[in-house]
This record gives C-alpha cells, structure tokens and sequence, in this order.
C-alpha cells in the first residue's frame, strides 16, 4: 500500500494540486483506532473482551482509556477504565487499511460508500463503524456483544479538499 502511495498517488495529487515539490503531498500520518466501553463500569469483563478484539482488528495491543473526570448521572467516577485505543502507524498503518477498504467496508450491510462529512477542517477524517465483526480476523461465535469502533485517518493535508483527495485516491469509498 505503502509503495502504491509512492509510485501511483503522489503523482496524480501533484497534478491535482499543483505542488512542484513531492514533500508537499499529503500523506497518511497515522490511523487511531479507538473503542469506547461505557459499560465497563458495571461489567470490567467486557471492557477485557473489547481489549482482546482491538488488539485482532489492529495486530498492535491497545491502551486502556481511564475517564478524565467523574459524573454521577453515568455511576463514572475518575480513574475508572471506560474505552481502549490503539494508534497505528507506518507499515501496520497501511495494511490496516488496505484490509479496512479491501476486506472489511464490502462487508457491511447495504453499504454505499462512507460519508464525506466527518472531515474536521483539517483534512483529518472520522469513521463510525457500528459493528465490529465486519472485520474478517474477529470470530462470531466467539463474541458476546457488538460493539462499535471509531477509524481516525490523521493526514497532513492543510484542507479537506485534499485530504478528501488523498483518501479517495489510496482506495477510500466516498458515497457519490
């Protein structure tokens, strides 16, 4: 994936976008994948399953995520482990998603593509995925509840023109 970005979408976005320097193309810096487990503060083994299934999904072991603050109308008190993360870059960066687009996204039920408007002005994009198991390394059986995910794409594009550009250009599927 890496050297497909190299030969065949860096010459295509210098054309797009006039830049006369290959240094002034956008690139994929990193993909943070973050589960958030509200329920783990009743049940701390479901947040221990959520663990097990981002570390399959990302091949990397993730962080657990400890709440910043206490509210009392969610029984969430400071400290207490609510969500894991995992921050993927380099070489695991682009097979994951190589395997997001190639594998995962086509399982999706009636999918049309991904929306283009969780851009944040940056040319930084978020993804929602409501179900884990679209991932082919997560096994069915072996699951007790559904969890949902949330895909950052970080880039250093300075618009979201271009980072729109860059994504759509590595394989990402944007509704039409």
């Amino acid at each position: 994936m890496r050297e497909y970005y190299e030969k065949k979408v860096v010459p295509l976005l210098m054309k797009e976008f006039g830049y006369k320097n290959p240094m002034q193309v956008p690139k994929l810096v990193k993909i943070v994948l973050n589960m958030g487990v509200g329920e783990a503060t009743q049940n701390i083994r479901i947040l221990d399953a959520a663990v097990e299934e981002l570390a399959l999904i990302a091949g990397q072991r993730p962080v657990i995520r400890r709440a910043k603050k206490s509210i009392a109308a969610f029984k969430l008190r400071a400290g207490m482990p609510i969500g894991c993360k995992v921050t993927l870059r380099r070489d695991r960066m682009y097979d994951f998603f190589d395997r997001l687009v190639n594998f995962a996204l086509p399982r999706v039920r009636d999918f049309k593509g991904v929306s283009d408007e969780a851009f944040d002005g940056r040319g930084n994009y978020t993804l929602g995925i409501k179900e884990h198991i679209i991932f082919p390394e997560i096994d069915y059986d072996k699951i007790d509840k559904v969890k949902g995910m949330n895909i950052t794409f970080v880039t250093t594009a300075k618009t979201d023109e271009e980072g729109k550009s860059l994504l759509e250009k590595l394989g990402l599927p944007f509704r039409r």
